[in-house]
């Protein structure tokens, strides 16, 4: 194992970059602004390969990484056999049909912040099964893609956009639309 360094390296651009930028942001109550800019370092002469390098203490590092997205969860086994069974209902329903992708990703995001702002733990999204546009062959007429709703709601769910709102997804019950339904299970509004 190699050992751990207490500092990272950072150019003096870097080092520039972070000040300017940190410069611009109120500190944390109990936080000491950002001390008085030190004088530049001198720019490396013509015949040095690479320009000095400085090190910072890791704490004076700043967490640019915006927090990972809450995990995906499927639905608990539980919620599954009671919604089988018709002992969970879900509270509430927005059908998809016949829009467009962009309308549908809309209505589908006004949909999910509306339920979770009410409190509903519970939603079926129906997309449909992508019938529409088949020939008589029963294959796409004219390169139609078939059930593009079906496959692009799972795609939307998983976004970070819509990530803080859905704790997670399943295929539907065979009463619920089967394969052309979603439930989906939202996260409890920080709000309440």
């Amino acid at each position: 194992m190699t050992p751990r360094r207490k500092g990272k390296v950072l150019s003096a651009a870097d080092i520039a970059l972070w000040r300017e930028v940190a410069r611009s942001v109120k500190p944390l109550p109990g936080r000491a602004p950002l001390p008085p800019e030190e004088p530049a370092p001198m720019p490396p002469a013509a015949g040095d390969r690479a320009a000095p390098a400085m090190t910072l203490p890791a704490q004076a590092l700043p967490n640019l990484a915006k927090p990972a997205a809450p995990p995906l969860a499927p639905l608990e086994r539980r919620l599954r056999t009671q919604l089988r069974r018709g002992q969970q209902s879900v509270e509430a329903v927005i059908d998809l049909h016949g829009m467009r992708q962009d309308e549908a990703h809309h209505a589908l995001r006004a949909f999910l912040r509306r339920e979770q702002a009410r409190g509903c733990k519970l939603a079926l999204v129906v997309t449909g099964k992508g019938a529409a546009g088949l020939g008589a062959a029963g294959d796409a007429v004219f390169g139609e893609e078939r059930g593009v709703l079906k496959r692009s709601v799972p795609h939307w769910l998983r976004l970070p956009d819509l990530r803080p709102l859905v704790v997670g997804f399943e295929e539907a019950e065979q009463r619920h639309g089967g394969s052309g339904a979603l439930y989906i299970r939202l996260r409890r509004s920080r709000e309440l």
